[in-house]
């Protein structure tokens, strides 16, 4: 389990493979501090296995179920990645509850400049707009951010200088991809609420 808090932004070393089956060298710093070979870590929200580990990188292997379903596909050598550790059982909640289990990969329909921050304003796929409700939780390639309003297709998260100085959300612009997690309470409650329909 993950919070979509980002402990620190990575840069992809290597990239070996093909759209069925890559793997990514990543170079870090602090999450390589206690990081082990079978651990998992959320890359852009995705939750991976560290299979290898060096001075200053790990790698992930990516099957083509993630690749197909995220947008690690099209990360490259040099591309910034954001990186969190799973929650430890003594750590703290400050996020939300993220798996690192993607839903969907949205597209940014606009960037707008707002005071010192930003706002983008987000097209997810049509099925996880449901999910979606003004000040609930959605994490955005690893972020947990608050949904800040909703359109009829699209939804809107502020983004404060802080999050722009330490996640790759400052690099994103109108038409990238971005990973998306919808609050995983609200699918619970969609399923146990489905037999009385």
């Amino acid at each position: 389990m993950f919070t979509g808090i980002i402990e620190e932004v990575g840069a992809v070393e290597t990239v070996r493979g093909d759209q069925r089956h890559r793997r990514l060298h990543i170079r870090a710093s602090e999450t390589l501090q206690d990081l082990t070979i079978g651990a998992s870590i959320a890359v852009d929200g995705v939750c991976l296995t560290v299979v290898e580990k060096t001075a200053g990188t790990f790698a992930v292997e990516i099957v083509a179920e993630t690749l197909a379903r995220t947008t690690l596909g099209s990360r490259d050598v040099g591309d910034r990645v954001n990186l969190e550790r799973p929650l430890q059982a003594s750590g703290r909640l400050d996020g939300h509850i993220v798996q690192g289990h993607v839903d969907g990969v949205g597209e940014i329909a606009a960037v707008f400049a707002e005071g010192e921050g930003r706002r983008l304003r987000i097209r997810p796929p049509t099925h996880l707009l449901r999910y979606l409700v003004e000040k609930g939780s959605v994490t955005v390639d690893g972020v947990s951010l608050t949904v800040a309003a909703i359109g009829d297709d699209t939804f809107e998260v502020a983004l404060i200088p802080h999050t722009l100085a330490v996640t790759t959300l400052a690099d994103r612009a109108a038409g990238d991809g971005v990973n998306l997690e919808v609050d995983i309470l609200a699918k619970y409650v969609e399923r146990l609420l489905e037999p009385i329909r």
